[in-house]
């Protein structure tokens, strides 16, 4: 009977541990896109969970990287949105063969009620990835706070590893195009983002990986049950 407890408490103290890890935030400001294709059309979550040393934010500015010339932000109902251009050197031509002479270099999203220490929120851009297959796009974001700020802007030495450094731009790396699809798998709507399902996945999880949190809870069930069949065998040969 000693024994069967010790197991079950040790099964389930395993299982409370896996869900607690797999449902933990991390403590960067990440970026996580519906898409990774080259020249698709993706959904990208940029997600915090923390303020600036405990300090309420108030702001966060998305720096867009130099191969997109613009990005659609998602209405966030507790945040105000802006845009901040700039003018090219020498017009770029896009995809569709159109020239622009400025592009938008940062989308700015502020706080009408400054988001407390602790509380998770995300920011949702639509936007064309470049048809460049394995480059590493950056994304420096600036979040500021009541109290002080911090620069998310900091690129790994090439080979590193995204948490070598304190303060890790958000980042994704450019896949290979899908195969039979014009536009690296854009969507019905025209190319204007992900479907409505995609859409509201995105926007549900903050962008996180749907599957740790099926894996956790599979993991806790699992051990609910071999505890409740070892406390069962136990009291049959009692």
């Amino acid at each position: 009977m000693r024994f069967s407890t010790t197991s079950t408490l040790a099964v389930g103290a395993t299982a409370g541990l896996m869900l607690l890890g797999l449902g933990s935030a991390s403590a960067h400001v990440t970026a996580t896109p519906t898409e990774t294709a080259a020249a698709s059309y993706s959904l990208v979550t940029f997600a915090t969970g923390h303020g600036c040393d405990g300090s309420a934010t108030t702001a966060m500015t998305i720096t867009l990287p130099a191969e997109l010339m613009d990005a659609t932000p998602t209405v966030n109902p507790n945040w105000t949105v802006s845009k901040t251009k700039e003018k090219l050197d020498t017009p770029a031509t896009l995809a569709n063969g159109s020239k622009v002479s400025e592009r938008t270099k940062s989308i700015t999203y502020t706080a009408k009620t400054p988001l407390a220490d602790g509380l998770r929120e995300a920011f949702v851009l639509s936007l064309q990835l470049p048809d460049a297959e394995g480059t590493t796009l950056y994304f420096p974001t600036l979040q500021s706070c009541e109290t002080g700020q911090t620069d998310w802007s900091q690129i790994p030495a090439e080979g590193a590893d995204h948490d070598s450094v304190d303060a890790p731009a958000p980042e994704l790396t450019i896949t290979a195009a899908v195969a039979g699809d014009g536009h690296g798998g854009q969507g019905a709507d025209g190319g204007h983002g992900a479907d409505a399902a995609g859409v509201q996945a995105a926007e549900a999880t903050g962008g996180a990986p749907v599957w740790p949190s099926w894996v956790g809870l599979g993991a806790g069930l699992l051990g609910l049950v071999l505890g409740a069949l070892a406390f069962w065998r136990t009291g049959r040969k009692a």
